[in-house]
């Protein structure tokens, strides 16, 4: 049996009947389009995180874009993330106005070192974009000092973290603003494209309903600023209100699996995750590091075993973003992972059976190397 890095078939065998009933429902209900399953998921949301408010996009790019220009950042501005990351929390950056400027992450678990940000910020600077990388958070305690020692926008990425804590914190409820992904890969996941916004602040939220509405506040015909359709669809929205109360049990799932390949590779020649101080990991996915990646990824094809890379190429090496000028070797530990680190299969449903075969052929292959 081929074995892959994600899988959705086995929790939608579990929960088959209520993903349909979803289906139903919306398809039955007589409204399509920012209805009641909408309005419902932003209100449970919401509530799940203890903020005020949250708005449903169609997709975590949107998020963070939409949430960009509901902040004022536009062109002209600068926003301080990181190069380790989905290319899309850049390409969102872009297509705001703004223009991205990257620090270097932590060697030790991959996160945006915080250190670094300061010496980065500059009067064109209007905010500061952690993304929460593989399921766990970055420490937002100094960040939020310097944004407000410096007057910025703080906006966390939050699309790979959902139900992540620093603290006790939960992720999304200390910046002005959080952006989510419900792509079908994450933690909470729709069965297509899905995002939301949470803030605390009602002026944010009123300008994000706006802007997802073609930039129109009350009516159809009425524009106020010129924006795009970037709606919650009504079916994912279902969806994802009824996955939200086993969002828990994802993540409880989720760590069991990693604990699992703790206990079966922690002898090995493989780097396994390491959860920073105060942390509460939700495993996104399950990065590992090890200087012979390649090979190794190479020879576990022949135990019909397909792993990814999460990234393999920094944002900054890419030739769409080439003008902003960054050479090989600007961001040294970003792009030294980028050539060691790489995804095993993790998802709550991976069975144990799959789970011991990736195990025993990690280790055939690295006894091998």
């Amino acid at each position: 049996m081929s074995t892959y890095v994600w899988d959705y078939l086995p929790e939608y065998e579990n929960e088959r009947e209520d993903i349909l009933g979803a289906v139903e429902k919306v398809f039955s209900s007589g409204r399509l389009v920012l209805a009641e399953s909408v309005r419902g998921f932003e209100e449970e949301f919401a509530a799940y995180h203890g903020v005020a408010h949250c708005t449903g996009v169609d997709n975590g790019t949107n998020a963070i874009k939409l949430a960009l220009e509901a902040l004022g950042i536009g062109p002209g501005d600068e926003v301080v993330t990181v190069s380790n990351t989905a290319a899309p929390t850049v390409v969102a950056i872009d297509g705001a106005g703004a223009t991205p400027v990257f620090v270097d992450v932590r060697e030790d678990d991959f996160l945006m070192d915080v250190d670094r940000v300061e010496a980065a910020i500059t009067p064109r600077t209007k905010c500061l974009l952690p993304v929460h990388l593989y399921g766990q958070c970055v420490d937002l305690a100094p960040l939020r000092a310097l944004a407000e020692r410096h007057g910025l926008a703080l906006l966390e990425d939050c699309a790979q973290a959902h139900g992540a804590r620093h603290h006790g914190v939960l992720a999304g409820t200390t910046g002005d603003a959080a952006a989510f992904s419900f792509y079908p890969t994450k933690v909470l996941g729709a069965y297509g494209d899905g995002g939301a916004v949470l803030t605390s602040r009602p002026e944010i939220d009123a300008e994000l309903r706006k802007l997802r509405y073609y930039g129109m506040e009350k009516t159809y015909y009425t524009v106020q600023t010129p924006a795009h359709n970037s709606r919650l669809d009504e079916v994912q929205a279902e969806i994802l209100r009824r996955k939200l109360p086993r969002l828990d049990a994802y993540v409880a799932g989720r760590r069991e699996v990693a604990r699992r390949y703790e206990e079966g590779l922690s002898d090995t020649a493989l780097r396994l995750p390491r959860v920073a101080a105060g942390n509460d990991h939700v495993y996104y996915v399950y990065v590992v590091r090890h200087p012979r990646r390649d090979d190794i990824i190479e020879r576990l094809k022949a135990y019909d075993i397909h792993l990814n890379i999460s990234y393999p190429w920094p944002v900054h090496t890419m030739t769409g973003f080439a003008h902003l000028g960054y050479a090989r070797g600007s961001l040294p530990v970003t792009e030294k992972l980028a050539g060691e680190i790489f995804s095993l299969p993790m998802y709550p449903s991976l069975s144990a059976g799959l789970q011991d075969k990736v195990i025993a052929a990690l280790r055939e292959v690295l006894a091998s190397l």
